[in-house]
């Protein structure tokens, strides 16, 4: 009973410091102007349980995407059609990429975030892998695509275009509407691979 209480508080702290990140990553005006001092006073914590249950910024953003991201994995891994894994790759494809976008220009600042926690590049970051590995996979099902290395490029050049900081320009800064934004990728995709499949 007594290991309980913490637990509980862990999980209330948890949910906190996560709605709070989110609420001040979607009001500011660029992802570096939130800092942990901002998060653990929003979230209404000391600055040393943020500390010890992240250990980094750095850290607490892949958390926090980490669990935002997951109904996104869970239809990819298990869902039913169109993201799920029975949907054959020409339809998987733009339908993956689509929530992609549609998780990035909900989650603008936070996707920003994330993308600069790669170091000096977001490709070297974990969650850029795991697309990049199932678009991959995906587009070796194609004949054309089946050699590894015009899959593998292909992949990268299609993730490219939901890359955050185009996502922020287009949306942001030249105020390109959610749908055109969908329509504009749609029509990338099923040129890019109708080129490649005939």
């Amino acid at each position: 009973m007594p290991e309980r209480k913490p637990r509980k508080d862990a999980a209330r702290n948890r949910a906190a410091v996560f709605a709070a990140a989110d609420t001040l990553f979607a009001q500011c005006r660029s992802p570096e102007d939130v800092t942990m001092a901002d998060i653990a006073a929003a979230a209404g914590v000391g600055k040393g349980t943020l500390f010890r249950a992240f250990g980094d910024r750095t850290a607490l953003i892949r958390a926090l995407c980490e669990a935002r991201l997951e109904p996104l994995r869970s239809a990819v891994e298990e869902g039913p059609p169109p993201l799920g894994p029975a949907t054959p790759p020409l339809q998987r494809v733009p339908a993956l990429l689509d929530a992609v976008l549609c998780f990035k220009l909900d989650n603008r600042h936070l996707a920003l975030a994330l993308e600069a926690t790669g170091a000096d590049s977001p490709y070297r970051t974990a969650h850029y892998e795991r697309w990049h590995t199932l678009l991959r996979d995906l587009l070796k099902q194609l004949p054309a695509l089946a050699a590894i290395d015009s899959a593998d490029f292909a992949a990268h050049a299609l993730l490219a275009a939901t890359r955050a900081d185009l996502v922020e320009y287009l949306a942001g800064e030249k105020g390109v509407p959610r749908e055109d934004l969908r329509k504009r990728l749609a029509d990338y995709i099923a040129g890019t691979l109708g080129a490649r499949t005939q």
